[in-house]
């Protein structure tokens, strides 16, 4: 771009300070790119919603060839498949559940039996779904009857998670259950204890509720779960998540 005026004017008339800052030096002529410009006037550059959703996909599946055919605890001797998470990774949410069960062992997605369809209404009402969140578990694998993982389970599978978080680096975590909530929160409280206040992994916000398994089993668990979806969705919006492709990050 060249230019051989001694100073330009904006839309409403006024003298724009770059092009005056130009004159100032008593130049006839100068050659610049489109990007000084926005930088000498102080403007913001808004990143590609597109380049940033394609890096935190591209760094996904590295993390997820790193992790391969994972023999790194027990649980890999009775599994089918490696469930390591599903949904929008760039949309600021993750859902942390306990571990895959009997269905999601089967097809490789989490959340697919009776809880994953509670917990797809649990999130209509609060106007999120699969595009909009990203779920995974504490544990990849199946634990054989759907036990709770055990502890040494637990800490072997934990960095995957962990490298998922940060490369996601999500607005806000919502836990499901206790063994999910415990640790992500590092707590050993119970979840009833747990819920009903906004917790941290880090910098980011945590919010731990009931998983939708106790939900079939305990109608009384579906008011407190209610609740906690309050808190979520008024967190959502303080934080301006989910994020969109017109969002900025």
């Amino acid at each position: 771009m060249s230019c051989n005026n001694r100073s330009r004017t904006g839309e409403a008339g006024r003298a724009d300070p770059f092009w005056n800052s130009v004159a100032s030096f008593d130049l006839d002529e100068i050659f610049v790119l489109p990007g000084w410009i926005s930088k000498l006037r102080g403007e913001r550059s808004i990143p590609d919603r597109n380049v940033i959703s394609q890096s935190i996909d591209s760094e996904l599946k590295a993390l997820k060839t790193r992790v391969g055919d994972c023999s790194g605890c027990r649980l890999s001797a009775e599994r089918n498949s490696i469930v390591f998470g599903g949904g929008n990774p760039a949309a600021g949410i993750v859902i942390i559940g306990e571990g895959p069960g009997a269905n999601e062992d089967k097809v490789g997605k989490p959340f697919v039996g009776r809880a994953g369809k509670l917990l797809d209404r649990i999130l209509g009402a609060i106007d999120l779904d699969r595009t909009s969140v990203y779920i995974t578990n504490i544990v990849k694998c199946r634990p054989p009857g759907n036990r709770t993982p055990s502890r040494d389970e637990t800490a072997a599978c934990l960095w995957i998670l962990e490298e998922q978080i940060k490369i996601m680096n999500p607005g806000v975590i919502l836990t499901l259950g206790a063994p999910a909530s415990r640790t992500i929160i590092g707590s050993t409280d119970g979840i009833g204890k747990l819920r009903g206040s906004i917790h941290r992994y880090g910098e980011i916000p945590v919010i731990p509720t009931y998983h939708p398994a106790a939900l079939l089993r305990t109608d009384a668990l579906r008011r407190p779960v209610w609740e906690d979806m309050k808190m979520l969705k008024q967190l959502l919006r303080e934080l301006g998540l989910p994020r969109t492709e017109q969002d900025q990050v």
